[in-house]
């Protein structure tokens, strides 16, 4: 993946008109970041424990609205059986089904307006 963002900015695939692919793929890597978020904590094990309490605990620093993303990722206010839950239905049911749905929208954008030539 880190190849093919490389290719891509190298032949300035990012331009115009191919703006809202590079847009698709860069939501495609945060996807894969995602699996692997919510996949290392479903061992339940110290180190997911502890991985899921920093990763959930991050959005604490966002004024305002912090707090209340923390309870929505974990489910309650510490992390338990809820976080549990939700990181196994987001990495088994949700991921994939919108990581499909980018994936879809990404092929045929590049498919509608072709590759990226050389510079």
């Amino acid at each position: 993946m880190i190849l093919h963002c490389f290719r891509v900015y190298l032949t300035g695939g990012f331009k115009r008109p191919r703006e809202l692919t590079w847009v698709t793929g860069v939501l495609l890597a945060v996807l894969t970041v995602s699996f692997g978020v919510t996949g290392y904590s479903l061992p339940w094990d110290q180190v997911g424990f502890w991985a899921v309490k920093i990763v959930t605990g991050v959005p604490d620093a966002i004024p305002v609205v912090g707090t209340a993303l923390v309870e929505a990722l974990r489910g309650d206010v510490s992390v338990g059986q809820n976080t549990l839950t939700r990181f196994y239905s987001l990495h088994t049911f949700v991921l994939p089904l919108v990581t499909a749905v980018v994936m879809l929208i990404h092929f045929l954008m590049i498919r509608k307006q072709g590759i990226s030539g050389p510079l």
